[in-house]
């Protein structure tokens, strides 16, 4: 693709994206479920299908084309997510977000494996027994990026939202570690050996070295910006460091047979972590941070709408094994968020929406079931039941997310204002700012 090309592409991505928020209003929808929408209209399956070029993506290997800028804004919304681990917030819900964070992504995945067990106990040709165990680990996995938009484009505040960031971000780490080890077990059952260091050993590994390596690059970041005064400089930099970390993140290589892989999930949620805790103004920081990345959010979304393979429905296997993924995982997330939330004393709130909020699925599932197309044939029915659940609850998870939080209270409709109408409200002196 030419460089006219490229630059077409994503203006009308951006453009059509920004475009369908305005129908969305009409009907009540997130912001982020416009873009998912625009994201398929554009998509290989409708518009994309014209082969024009410069307009829509012709082809799903089209859109995996863009994938560094999905990689980057994942990188800038684990970062952001880092912030909600203040040390002050950690000592009123810290307790409560980690048993939560780890009980019900746990609950989950024992759930949906007992479910698709039986499942392939009644239809062996159908589902195999290791991408069932597979499917039981990939139902840990939370989208963040998500569920961070709805929270930013509606101001939520509140208890449930204290506490579902934190959630969302531990699902990460919990859902790596899970999927590693069901991932072990299923390559065990199809080669007939246990390997003990994918099992154990290396999804450790990732984990420690992922959180190692953000905590680094937080105190080498918070170290190198005060070299710098002026607040574009200091934006800068948190681009430069975000950017830094994505991309080592992305190394892989062995040691003593030993796979040393990292999360950029973790690597810069972590980042974001160890910043705000050990910067004074990390809060300023952060906010101009998340006006910087406004517009590669949008692109995010409109690629991962664009990504949505709609072939899966043409598989009744794949959709009949689909449904009842969804729906176990829902009742698993919904049962495991509510038992846990109850247990650690939990607002009523918390106790009722939680569960509904962590729906959401995306980028790290489809990183698992990427992972699980090694295994073959029973690696590519992962994959292929992961896109239907993606394509399901990318659609109506923002949705239920936004629902959620209006219900508990954290979103307060009176409460938002056109940005128009703030800027002519505000004093002449005012309105030109600090550069």
């Amino acid at each position: 693709m030419t460089t006219a090309s490229v630059l077409l592409t994503l203006s009308v991505a951006l453009l059509a994206g920004l475009l369908l928020t305005r129908l969305a209003k009409l009907v009540g929808l997130p912001a982020v479920t416009a873009y998912l929408i625009a994201g398929i209209l554009l998509g290989p399956f409708v518009i994309g299908r014209l082969q024009v070029e410069g307009i829509g993506f012709p082809s799903l290997a089209a859109v995996d084309g863009y994938s560094v800028l999905c990689d980057l804004a994942l990188g800038f919304i684990a970062f952001s997510i880092g912030n909600e681990f203040r040390l002050s917030q950690l000592k009123k819900i810290g307790r409560q977000a980690t048993v939560i964070g780890i009980f019900q992504a746990v609950f989950t995945t024992v759930l949906v494996d007992v479910v698709l067990v039986i499942v392939h106990l009644c239809m062996p040709d159908v589902l195999p027994l290791s991408s069932a165990i597979i499917l039981g680990a990939v139902a840990a996995a939370t989208a963040p990026a998500a569920t961070l938009m709805v929270v930013r484009q509606y101001k939520a505040k509140g208890k449930l939202t204290d506490i579902l960031l934190p959630v969302v971000a531990l699902d990460d780490a919990v859902g790596l570690v899970l999927f590693a080890i069901s991932f072990g077990v299923a390559k065990a059952l199809n080669m007939g050996e246990v390997d003990v260091l994918s099992i154990v050993l290396e999804p450790i590994i990732e984990v420690v070295l992922s959180l190692v390596l953000g905590a680094l690059m937080g105190m080498l970041f918070t170290w190198v910006e005060k070299f710098f005064h002026s607040r574009s400089k200091r934006l800068a930099i948190s681009v430069t460091f975000v950017m830094l970390t994505v991309a080592i993140s992305s190394l892989q290589f062995e040691v003593g047979g030993v796979h040393i892989g990292f999360s950029s999930l973790l690597a810069c949620m972590m980042l974001g972590t160890v910043f705000c805790n050990i910067c004074d103004f990390s809060e300023e920081l952060m906010e101009r941070a998340e006006r910087w990345t406004t517009p590669l959010y949008v692109l995010f979304f409109v690629l991962s709408g664009a990504a949505l393979d709609f072939s899966v429905f043409g598989q009744l296997a794949v959709v009949l094994v689909g449904v009842v993924f969804v729906l176990s995982r829902t009742l698993g997330k919904y049962t495991g968020a509510r038992i846990s939330a109850k247990l650690t004393g939990c607002d009523e709130n918390v106790v009722k929406y939680l569960g509904i909020t962590l729906l959401p699925q995306a980028g790290v599932a489809i990183g698992m079931a990427s992972k699980a197309m090694e295994l073959g044939e029973s690696g590519a029915l992962v994959q292929s039941i992961t896109l239907f659940a993606v394509l399901v609850y990318e659609i109506v998870g923002p949705y239920l997310t936004k629902i959620s939080l209006m219900k508990s209270g954290d979103i307060r409709p009176e409460g938002r204002k056109s940005a128009r109408d703030r800027t002519a409200a505000r004093p002449p002196e005012d309105a030109g700012g600090t550069p």
